[in-house]
C-alpha cells in the first residue's frame, strides 16, 4: 500500500486498487502524513476472536449510508440575467400625407383590421403578414403582396373572391366594401401607406408624435412590439454555443416560478463604448418566447434568470458526487455495497451537474448500492 496519501477534494477517502482503506474521513478537507487517528479505519488486521466481535469489525468497515446508483439525463447550465418584456420593437413610419388626429395609448394593443393612428381622420389599419407593404395596389396587380392583403381581408370576413396573387375586379369589390366599413373613400385600390403589415397583434410601446403634427412620409409614429411577452438576454461572444435558435432554455421569475422557454432569435448587438476612453463592445442578444404566457400576464417588465443548458448527457448512470473516492494509484471509485459487504471499483467519470456525477465501471446499474457520507 502506498506510503504517501493525497489530498482528497472530492470525499475524504483514499482507497487502494485492492480496496483496503488508506484513510477514511467523512467530509471535505485533505488528509496528511498525521490525519489518521480515531476518524480511519484500518482493513485486513484481526478481529476480536468472538462471533459478535467479528459482526461488529464487519459492520464498520460498512459506510454510514448509501444511495443508489440511477439513470437519467444529465445536463450542465449556465445562468444569465435576463428582462421580460415584449421583447425588441420596431418603429412605424408614417407614409400618409397629412395631420395626425388620432393616436393610441402606450400599452394598447391593437389586432388585425385595427386602426394603428390616424391622418387626417382617416384610419391607417394593421394586417398580418411578413411582406411589407411597398406599393400601391390595384386590379392587374399580381404578386406576394397581393396574396397577402387577400388572405388578410378574407381573414376579416370579405367574400367573392380568390386568395391568390391576382388583383382582380372581384378583388376591388371586396376592397370596396373594406373602405366603405372604415370610411374610406371607395376607390378599390390600397394607397400605399393605408395599410401595415406586422408579424401578428401589436403592443405599442412608446408614441413618437402628438395629435396635430404634420405627417409627412418618413415620420417616425410611434414603436411597437408583439403582445406576447418574451424575454431578452445579453450574452458573450464566447457563450455562442448556449444561443442556438431553437433550444429550450429556462426561466426563473421573480417569485420563483420557473417558465419553460425557447429560443427564438439570436443577433449580434454592438453596445456603444461607454466613453471616449473605451472601445464598442460585441454582444450576442438571444430572444427568448415563454410556453406558459399566463405565468406572466401581471408582468409587464421584470429582471429574470435564465437557465441555457451547456451540455446534456441523455440516459446515464449517475450517483452523487460525494460517492467518489479517490484511488491511491490516481482516479476515482466507489464502495459498492451488497449486503453486509462491500468492495471498491473504479469509475470514469463524466458530466458533473446539481450534486451528481456520471459514472461508467464494470458492474454497475441501476440500482446499485453505493457508499456515500452521512
Amino acid at each position: 500500500m502506498a506510503g504517501v496519501v493525497a489530498a482528497v477534494a472530492v470525499t475524504g477517502v483514499v482507497v487502494s486498487a485492492a480496496g483496503g482503506i488508506v484513510a477514511r474521513e467523512f467530509g471535505l478537507g485533505g488528509f496528511g502524513a498525521g490525519a489518521f487517528g480515531s476518524g480511519w479505519l484500518g482493513l485486513g488486521g484481526s478481529g476480536s476472536g468472538s462471533d459478535g466481535g467479528a459482526a461488529e469489525a464487519a459492520a464498520s468497515t460498512l459506510p454510514p449510508a448509501t444511495a443508489q446508483v440511477t439513470r437519467q439525463t444529465m445536463q450542465s447550465t449556465e445562468t444569465v440575467d435576463g428582462d421580460l418584456g415584449f421583447g425588441p420593437s420596431s418603429t412605424l413610419t408614417n407614409r400618409v400625407q397629412g395631420t395626425v388626429t388620432a393616436l393610441p395609448d402606450s400599452g394598447q394593443e391593437i389586432a388585425r383590421g385595427q386602426a394603428l393612428y390616424k391622418v387626417d381622420d382617416q384610419p391607417v389599419v394593421l394586417m398580418y403578414g411578413g411582406l411589407p407593404a411597398y406599393r400601391t395596389l390595384g386590379p392587374g396587380s399580381e404578386g406576394a403582396d397581393v396574396k397577402q392583403l387577400e388572405h388578410n381581408l378574407k381573414a376579416l370576413g370579405y367574400k367573392g373572391f380568390s386568395v391568390d396573387e391576382d388583383y382582380t375586379d372581384n378583388t376591388a369589390d371586396a376592397v370596396e366594401e373594406w373602405q366603405e366599413d372604415l370610411g374610406l373613400t371607395e376607390t378599390g385600390r390600397v394607397d400605399l401607406g393605408r395599410v401595415v403589415f406586422a408579424d401578428g397583434a401589436v403592443r405599442v410601446d412608446t408614441v413618437k408624435v402628438g395629435r396635430g403634427e404634420p405627417a409627412g412620409p418618413g415620420l417616425a409614429v410611434l414603436d411597437y412590439t408583439g403582445t406576447a411577452s418574451l424575454v431578452t438576454a445579453d450574452l458573450e461572444l464566447s457563450d455562442q454555443s448556449l444561443v442556438t435558435k431553437g433550444a429550450e432554455v429556462s426561466v426563473e421569475l421573480p417569485d420563483g416560478t420557473k417558465v419553460a422557454g425557447t429560443i427564438d432569435q439570436v443577433t449580434t448587438v454592438i453596445e456603444p463604448a461607454a466613453d471616449q476612453n473605451s472601445d464598442p463592445e460585441t454582444k450576442l442578444e438571444a430572444v427568448i418566447s415563454l410556453e406558459d404566457q399566463k405565468a406572466t400576464e401581471d408582468l409587464t417588465a421584470a429582471a429574470v434568470d435564465v437557465v441555457f443548458t451547456a451540455s446534456e448527457r441523455k440516459d446515464v448512470l449517475t450517483v452523487p458526487v460525494t460517492a467518489l473516492v479517490a484511488l491511491a494509484e490516481g482516479g476515482y471509485g466507489i464502495e459498492v455495497v451488497t449486503g453486509s459487504t462491500s468492495r471498491y471499483v473504479p469509475v470514469t467519470t463524466g458530466l458533473f451537474s446539481d450534486g451528481r456525477v456520471e459514472i461508467d465501471g464494470a458492474g454497475i446499474g441501476e440500482g446499485t448500492r453505493v457508499g456515500v457520507p452521512k
